[in-house]
């Protein structure tokens, strides 16, 4: 079952702003890292990022995702937005391979201006996301 906050388009919506908002103010701090070329800090800085958006962000996707979860509940009480609730568990999916993405760039080839395009990208498909899930799902409450 969860939690009162993630039914409530004010908390709910504080949940994705303050996410959002941490995330953006470390992608921030990767750019001025990275215009030194200090790799030590810059490969710091990018583990910061990944581990921020998945123990952040991915954390409160798979808490609306799981079994008993937000995503659930909203199914029960309206059967009749199912191909809503999986288009937003789309956007979580594609959250997860862009970090997956991430990942696998740094292992392979190293830090470049891609990983922040990447980064980058995380945040505008969760801006998205976030608008369309509290508009859908929240916006009556």
């Amino acid at each position: 079952m969860s939690g009162p906050s993630l039914k409530q388009l004010h908390a709910h919506h504080a949940i994705h702003e303050g996410g959002r908002a941490g995330a953006v103010q470390k992608i921030e701090y990767l750019k001025e890292v990275s215009k030194t070329g200090d790799l030590e800090k810059i490969n710091q800085s990018v583990e910061d990022l990944i581990y921020y958006w998945e123990n952040r962000i991915l954390t409160h996707a798979d808490s609306e995702e799981e079994e008993n979860g937000f995503y659930q509940e909203v199914l029960q009480q309206k059967p009749e937005l199912k191909e809503e609730v999986i288009a937003l568990t789309r956007d979580h999916d594609i959250l997860r391979i862009i970090i997956k993405k991430i990942k696998d760039k740094m292992k392979e080839e190293g830090f470049s201006d891609d990983i922040i395009f990447h980064f980058e990208s995380l945040i505008i498909v969760n801006e998205i996301h976030s608008r369309d899930e509290e508009k859908l799902l929240l916006q009556d409450d």
